[in-house]
């Protein structure tokens, strides 16, 4: 089977055959079952746009969310629900639905909303609330009722739509942030079946949490459904004690990788499961002899010199401007390294139109070009190598083999699925992750990575600067202990680890596949 492309450098966040990879080992099948699974995201697994001579065009999404979750909708017959990206409803979009089901082997059902509900729902409500109260940016947030009415309006239209194409035996996998409130809507409409939420983003403690209007509607909201996935211990922790905030009394039953609580009349799963990518497939297609030419001639544009790889969606959440000023502050305390490291500084393009990101984008262009300015030797070294813009599946291959160091510092992100594609394709092992403590995926990989905190300058600037001088026998032990982590609990660990976290009929009946307890240890202050 071809395998689907691979998604542009970005983290939205980010997200096969029916075999399921786990490493090396022998592949896990989940087996089939009289029930269907039902996807319910923001968004379908296409992308669909009208075209000059006013017909549809459907491109197929890319990510390791929809490569994972295709083989089981297919295996158990499957439906997709979510909004084909446009206004318009009309008869040749749903033949274009319809053609793009046949060849996918699974149904495409549209919510459609109207512009004002796109507005107010997705770039209100979700983007201009959650997305930053979730991040930590509160002063970033536009607390609008309109927007929460909305909210409630179009999470309660996707679960008419999910009631409509769903039967009593099917299982419902609800996915992030956009449609918190849709098992609420389900259940208020009589449906009964095993729903399941998973939450992509972070969730906030609540001295955060509690500043959102909302905020008990909410979170009551979350516990109709059977099962809510987090990508870290620490975000399910930031759950528990805001249930016991605001409603009191909250029982746990169990410990470990999944446990139940009981609030409000309601038991309800929680589990850690930190999401990941097809190693595998990474792996396979940086090893590729176009891949290859493509890195070497990055070190042929940039010559005896360390590669610094920095790629970001333009976001507040990336600290792009923090990272751009770190380097400045590596280059003014350590002048040894001029001329003797250069940082690659990729920015994909994210909300264009939107007057705070174009300022951040302003912010940004200007940093490099102060450093740029103050650093550049006359025809050779440039410090930063700045490219706006979207990626080619060879060009980002290409930019993690051939990056020395990969410096990746969010100031809050749910997992960030870059470090873990860039030590994929770091197939020669012989290079450094330097990591945000506050990313998820930091969690999982504190024993290969060098933690920073990406609001002290100074620290990063030490870590770049450790990087660049570690030995190789370190270089490589500690990227051999990442990639084994990530070749284990790849994306398809973490698809049948939820199924079976939330299908299991008893907490002691679950045993996470192919489980590392060093994915699931409890969080621990960075060293």
């Amino acid at each position: 089977m071809k395998k689907p492309p691979f998604p542009a450098a970005t983290d939205d966040w980010t997200d096969e055959a029916m075999t399921q990879k786990h490493g090396d080992s022998t592949p896990r099948v989940i087996r089939p079952s009289k029930s269907r699974m039902v996807v319910v995201s923001n968004r379908l697994p296409f992308v669909f746009t009208r075209q000059a001579d006013g017909g549809w065009q459907e491109n197929p999404g890319s990510g390791g969310l929809v490569s994972a979750l295709l083989p089981v909708l297919r295996n158990r017959g499957g439906t997709w629900i979510g909004w084909p990206g446009t206004s318009e409803a009309t008869a040749d979009l749903d033949d274009a639905l319809q053609r793009a089901s046949g060849a996918a082997g699974y149904t495409l059902k549209p919510i459609h909303l109207t512009e004002d509900e796109e507005r107010k729902f997705y770039r209100g409500f979700a983007n201009e609330v959650i997305w930053p109260l979730f991040h930590d940016m509160v002063a970033a947030c536009h607390f609008d009722p309109d927007y929460w009415q909305v909210y409630c309006e179009v999470n309660k239209k996707f679960a008419r739509g999910v009631l409509n194409a769903s039967g009593p035996e099917d299982f419902i996998w609800v996915h992030d942030y956009h449609l918190m409130n849709v098992a609420m809507e389900l259940r208020a409409l009589g449906c009964r079946s095993r729903i399941g939420f998973f939450l992509h983003i972070p969730f906030p403690p609540p001295d955060l949490y509690l500043k959102l209007p909302w905020r008990r509607a909410l979170i009551e909201a979350l516990l109709q459904f059977d099962m809510v996935g987090f990508q870290t211990l620490r975000d399910r922790r930031n759950f528990v004690d805001c249930l016991r905030a605001l409603l009191g009394e909250v029982r746990i039953q169990g410990k470990g990788h999944i446990f139940a609580v009981s609030a409000k009349g309601r038991e309800v799963r929680l589990g850690a499961f930190p999401i990941s990518i097809d190693f595998n497939a990474y792996m396979g297609q940086a090893a590729t002899p176009e891949v290859a030419a493509k890195a070497k001639e990055l070190h042929t544009l940039l010559p005896n010199r360390k590669l610094v790889l920095g790629i970001d969606r333009l976001d507040f959440t990336k600290g792009i401007p923090h990272k751009l000023e770190a380097f400045h502050n590596l280059l003014m305390r350590y002048p040894w390294l001029q001329e003797r490291i250069s940082l690659i500084q990729v920015v994909v393009p994210s909300r264009a139109g939107i007057p705070e990101y174009d300022e951040l984008r302003t912010t940004i262009e200007q940093l490099v070009g102060r450093i740029n300015g103050q650093f550049v030797r006359p025809g050779g070294w440039v410090p930063i190598w700045y490219v706006y813009s979207s990626l080619s599946t060879v060009d980002l291959l290409a930019y993690y083999r051939a990056a020395d160091i990969a410096l990746i510092t969010p100031l809050r992100d749910g997992m960030n699925l870059v470090a873990k594609e860039y030590c994929a394709c770091s197939i020669e092992e012989d290079c450094v992750l330097v990591l945000s403590e506050f990313a998820g995926a930091a969690s999982q990989l504190r024993r290969g990575a060098l933690l920073v905190n990406p609001h002290d300058i100074e620290g990063v600037a030490d870590a770049i600067k450790r990087a660049y001088e570690m030995s190789i026998e370190e270089r490589e032990t500690r990227m051999r202990r990442l990639r084994r982590s990530i070749r284990t609990a790849d994306i398809f660990w973490w698809v049948e680890s939820f199924l079976a976290g939330t299908l299991a009929r008893q907490l002691g009946d679950f045993s996470a596949p192919g489980e590392q307890l060093s994915v699931h240890a409890e969080e621990r202050p960075p060293v």
